[in-house]
């Protein structure tokens, strides 16, 4: 598929309806960051009303949403660096996601081996870092499904490692044309688990996450080791499970 086929008019006509659960992972830290400053925790709900007061402001479309759906939606910030299907600048916000919890840990985990691999000098974490895992419901009747059709012939621009200027204009196109969720392949997952965009706060379908999971994830000179509480599951990505990536490919492992 020529890029020259991607106009809003064909986005819109291959517009298709599409639902279902995503999860997405954030540090634990959301949890308790604030409970140290309190003596109790109707105080410390108060405490982070006041503090999503002093965030950049929403879109009215996203203010009924638990702030883990919204927080991606705020704008008034420069958003500092590019990501897959959002370009750096003051660029409307993505929600992205996974269909399973194991696919949103793979992400997660290549992004901290990231972090380590441009900073050579830092140490490995003495301990596990803890997530929490929740899914959001999602419905809608615009989708653009990467993986299938003609979209499919496009895998290469869709799955680079580090050039995401395709898919960042993909969803600018996608805008225009009113598509709220793309459904593409997770460069990241080894496994090649499905992620998806969410471009609109009218893609959620529950204003709250439907569930929760908990996580450990350690990063060692062996690779990253995530364990789930519960259900109990665990999974292993050793040194060469990112190694793909040329920046990951360049960390140093052996660290003081």
């Amino acid at each position: 598929m020529s890029s020259s086929t991607w106009t809003p008019g064909a986005l819109s006509s291959d517009a298709r309806p599409l639902a279902g659960t995503c999860w997405r992972l954030v540090e634990a830290q959301h949890r308790v960051s604030t409970l140290k400053l309190v003596d109790s925790v109707d105080e410390q709900e108060m405490l982070e009303e006041l503090v999503q007061t002093s965030k950049p402001p929403l879109p009215p479309e996203c203010r009924h949403l638990h702030y883990l759906l919204s927080t991606p939606f705020r704008y008034g910030a420069v958003y500092p660096t590019g990501s897959r299907f959002r370009r750096a600048g003051l660029t409307e916000g993505v929600f992205y996601a996974s269909e399973t919890p194991e696919t949103a840990v793979a992400e997660v985990a290549f992004y901290r081996l990231l972090f380590y691999a441009e900073s050579p000098g830092t140490p490995w974490p003495a301990n596990a870092a803890e997530y929490t895992a929740f899914a959001a419901a999602y419905a809608t009747e615009r989708a653009i499904d990467l993986t299938s059709g003609r979209y499919a012939r496009g895998r290469p621009r869709w799955m680079h490692l580090t050039d995401y200027a395709p898919c960042q204009a993909f969803a600018e196109t996608a805008r225009t044309a009113g598509i709220e969720v793309i459904r593409y392949m997770s460069v990241r997952d080894p496994r090649h688990g499905m992620n998806l965009a969410l471009l609109a706060c009218r893609a959620f379908a529950r204003a709250k996450p439907t569930r929760l999971q908990t996580w450990h994830i350690r990063l060692s000179e062996a690779g990253v080791h995530a364990i789930c509480e519960a259900p109990g599951f665990r999974i292993t990505y050793d040194r060469r499970a990112f190694a793909a990536d040329p920046r990951v490919a360049r960390l140093r492992w052996n660290r003081p």
